[in-house]
């Protein structure tokens, strides 16, 4: 930011001006002060020190002095606070784009007007963000997408300067899904693959083995955070991905409890500590919010808890501990100061048949038992328990909509569901702007224990939260300098360490005849990649495409390239994994008499389930589908939507004539490799990134040193019969070569990786 001129009184503060009116004041032996001079809050000097007076009464209360214990500031502002103010520290908004929109969950207007119509700048908060900021009292707001870092930046000081003048002056705690990851994929990575360092992300940093890789990019990404004015990580995702056909294992770490505990750490560690800080803590740290509570990967069928179809997580082979072990082991026993993760996410999930004390099958936010009697109880942590986004909200018509997900407490009124939370043990609802279904289920709560008693459960939740700001200086300072922020964010170092982490998490499982690396001036071919007409997350359609699925100007930096397979020296075929559109449900299959549910299918070729189960573990769904009793796919067929796919490669295999072919995939899931593994001369897997790094490692620039994260199966038949909640439990691949497409897997250009990884984590 440009600096103003100083007056007097502010070069006898010690106080640097910057533009928007921000000030900052020195402390010799302290932070940094930071406010906004339009605020109305004065700087008080207290014993040759220098601190904020938040809510402007003159003399410095406890919450606003920087040398007392977090836990002592946090209790202390806690008593200050209306409940109406803690209602609205307990919500976590909806996803903010910076500009919004005009339409979808991320819509906004600017003075009644939307964004284009305006005349507002880019930085400026909409009407919807001030109601809730002001009216609501809402402190913790999810950003996704930005115009740039340095609008994102300006709209975060807008923030901080908007609410610092009202009442007790708390800061905003702004958070983000991932935004690292190469590519957009759902909700909860919308901001991804901006003007930012682009990283291995879930899948992909899991098949590194290397939790020291994860800390470094955690620490990457917390300075990249700061600098966007974002103090919160909605992340790390440390769900077991022991069902295969589940949407979400994509961005899981691995299926190995023990590799999945020490990413958690090492990302976690990355995250949250400030070097130098005496207990980790300090202004470069960023909140890690894990998830999902206890573990959401073993979802019946592969079905996502996104959708009623998949609201039901099932343990068949009685895997629950294991599930946990990475929360237990990993997120809640750090190597660094923070000694824990600030803060977990419960996924929407019915943990089914495992509430041993009260029989109840709850989503896992309403469970009492999975919260309070486990999380805090069995495993004594109390950092902040936050819903998973809209669990409060009513549930679709149908299986296969997108809407609120209440599992198991649909009968419910709005108001009781937040009631239910608050029982569970929960302190914060994700995606309410609301507070007053909040302050009707404090009145719930005073009817039935009291107001004294109630009074103190919401002030035991404001403490939980207010250390996630009082720990990373929000009080102290909570804006930054855009200018700063232009240098930090997406900045060259940063940017050549994630591209380098992509390349270390891309997994060669063939290289017959040592093939790889090609680095002679050779002739490549390689054919357009069509892509079928979709519905993406949010039912917006996708007209369907023919590409080149690469940058063909970076290829022809080595190779010659030809479309003609003919005069060709080999092929080079960019394909994706197998794809189901339903995701496990029909709406037309249930219009049409059966019962919605389809299988999920690994493969490309049209599959039908067999070997399924004759009847679902977790039956019927009597709230949004009645007239289900049995949620089984036995003998129902489904085709991936990416079939061209296999055909892409077949073709080649048949035009090349005997001439080598590549296969390179991009995976979101394991995947049957027997459809087409003997058509390949050599295969890359690589877990969403970039392209140009898997042509880097053909080209020999880099030497392949991924391991598989998870099992690839040898066929449906194996993924039907394994259980949910158990890991390695697949008959696997096995190529031309002899080699077993296993977890721990990989190849490097002497063969089969033996090393400290792939000792350590066996299976």
């Amino acid at each position: 930011m440009k600096r103003t001129v100083l007056n007097v009184a502010a070069l006898f503060l010690g106080i640097t001006a910057f533009a928007q009116n921000i000030q900052t004041v020195t402390n010799s032996k302290g932070p940094v002060l930071g406010y906004s001079a339009d605020s109305g809050v004065k700087i008080l000097t207290v014993g040759g020190n220098k601190f904020k007076d938040l809510n402007k009464n003159g003399k410095l209360d406890k919450y606003e002095d920087w040398r007392l214990p977090v836990d002592e500031r946090a209790k202390d502002l806690a008593s200050k606070m209306t409940v109406e103010q803690i209602a609205g520290l307990m919500l976590y908004s909806g996803h903010q784009s910076v500009p919004a929109p005009p339409d979808g969950i991320r819509a906004g207007k600017y003075n009644g007007k939307f964004y284009k119509e305006s005349g507002a700048k880019a930085s400026d908060l909409t009407d919807q963000q001030k109601k809730f900021l002001k009216e609501d009292n809402l402190r913790h707001v999810l950003v996704t997408t930005v115009e740039s870092p340095a609008i994102a930046a300006q709209w975060s000081n807008n923030i901080q300067a908007y609410i610092e003048g009202l009442g007790l002056g708390i800061p905003a705690n702004n958070s983000t899904d991932p935004r690292h990851s190469a590519t957009v994929t759902a909700e909860f990575n919308e901001g991804a693959g901006g003007q930012i360092s682009l990283w291995p992300d879930g899948l992909a940093m899991g098949a590194t083995f290397d939790p020291e890789l994860v800390k470094k990019f955690g620490n990457i990404a917390a300075q990249e955070y700061r600098a966007l004015g974002i103090s919160t990580a909605l992340s790390p995702q440390i769900d077991l991905g022991t069902e295969p056909r589940w949407y979400r294992i994509a961005y899981v770490f691995s299926e190995s409890p023990e590799l999945t505990a020490d990413m958690a750490r090492g990302y976690i560690d990355g995250f949250q500590t400030t070097n130098g800080s005496k207990n980790g803590w300090g202004n470069k740290s960023v909140n890690a919010m894990v998830k999902h509570w206890p573990g959401g990967g073993p979802e019946e069928g592969g079905r996502d808890g996104h959708w009623a179809m998949g609201k039901f997580a099932v343990y068949p082979g009685n895997n629950f501990q294991n599930h946990v072990k990475p929360f237990t082991e990993g997120a809640f026993k750090l190597a660094g100061g923070t000694k824990e993760a600030s803060a977990v996410m419960p996924y929407y999930t019915i943990s089914f048949n495992q509430d041993t004390k009260n029989g109840e099958n709850v989503g896992n936010g309403y469970s009492k038992y999975l919260i309070t009697d486990l999380l805090r109880g069995k495993y004594k942590y109390d950092g902040v328990v936050c819903t998973d986004w809209l669990i409060t909200a009513d549930e679709p018509k149908s299986p296969g909509g997108f809407a609120g997900k209440p599992w198991g407490a649909e009968k419910l009124s709005i108001a009781e569901r937040h009631y239910k939370v608050l029982e569970a043990g929960v302190d914060q609802f994700g995606g309410n702007n609301d507070k007053g279904p909040v302050l009707e289920a404090y009145q719930m709560g005073v009817k039935e224990h009291g107001e004294k008693a109630y009074r103190a459960k919401f002030e035991q939740s404001a403490v939980r939260l207010l250390r996630n700001f009082f720990r990373t200086g929000l009080f102290e300072n909570p804006y930054v300098n855009v200018e700063e922020t232009k240098k930090i964010v997406g900045n060259p170092e940063f940017m050549k360490a994630g591209y380098e982490a992509q390349v270390k998490s891309i997994v060669m499982l063939k290289n017959k005849a040592n093939i790889l690396p090609i680095k002679e001036r050779k002739t490549v071919y390689i054919p357009k990649r069509y892509s079928p007409a979709t519905f993406n997350w949010w039912g917006v359609y996708t007209a369907p495409s023919l590409e080149y699925p690469v940058d063909i100007k970076k290829v022809k930096k080595h190779f010659n390239v030809t479309e003609d397979p003919s005069k060709a020296d080999f092929a080079l075929v960019f394909v994706k994994s197998p794809h189901s559109e339903e995701g496990g449900y029909s709406d037309i299959d249930a219009k049409e008499g059966g019962n919605g549910y389809l299988p999920i299918s690994l493969q490309y070729k049209t599959y039908t389930a067999t070997e399924a189960r004759e009847k679902s573990i977790a039956a019927g769904d009597p709230v949004v589908a009645p007239n289900v009793h049995d949620r089984t796919f036995k003998n129902k067929t489904s085709t991936a939507t990416n079939f061209t796919d296999l055909l892409a490669i077949e073709n080649a295999y048949k035009a090349m004539n005997g001439k080598p072919v590549i296969v390179s995939v991009t995976a979101s899931k394991p995947m049957v490799f027997n459809e087409f593994e003997k058509h390949a001369d050599a295969i890359l897997m690589n877990f969403n990134v970039s392209n140009q790094a898997v042509v880097d490692i053909i080209t020999g620039k880099y030497e392949p040193s991924g391991l598989l994260p998870l099992q690839m199966p040898a066929n449906m038949a194996t993924v039907e019969k394994q259980k949910e909640d158990v890991p390695y439990d697949m008959e696997t691949h096995k190529d031309s070569e002899g080699h077993n497409y296993d977890f721990g897997y990989g190849m490097n250009w002497s063969g089969v990786i033996k090393d400290s990884r792939t000792e350590k984590y066996k299976k």
